[in-house]
């Protein structure tokens, strides 16, 4: 496995946030109570908690760059994505991991975790 699959979930992961767009932000979450996020000030447990909070905060603020995105396909159904982000005159640098499993119906997020740094 490649990775490219995954990638290509994530590339659109990343669109929808930027755009805002709640409907595939919740598609691409396991739809499961054991889903869980962990954001910068923030925690959710199960699909439900994480729709009600994407609900309050559908995007990210303009300019969100990304680098150093590396996506660690574990066998045909799994794979972890990790990567850099930041936004113009935060002062900070932004860490986000996430484990995608592949299920019958596409590649979902089961687990995720974010956390911002100050830049030194």
């Amino acid at each position: 496995m490649t990775g490219e699959d995954v990638r290509a979930a994530f590339e659109r992961y990343e669109r929808a946030l930027l755009d805002g767009d709640l409907a595939v932000l919740t598609e691409l979450f396991w739809d499961d109570p054991r889903c869980r996020r962990f954001g910068v000030a923030d925690r959710q447990d199960g699909a439900e908690e994480i729709l009600a909070w994407r609900r309050e905060h559908p995007g990210v603020p303009p300019g969100r760059r990304l680098r150093e995105t590396a996506v660690v396909p574990l066998g045909d159904d799994t794979a972890v994505v990790t990567t850099l982000f930041d936004h113009p005159g935060s002062g900070t640098e932004g860490r986000q991991s996430q484990t995608w499993f592949r299920f019958p119906q596409g590649w979902r997020i089961v687990a995720a975790h974010v956390s911002e740094v100050p830049l030194a």
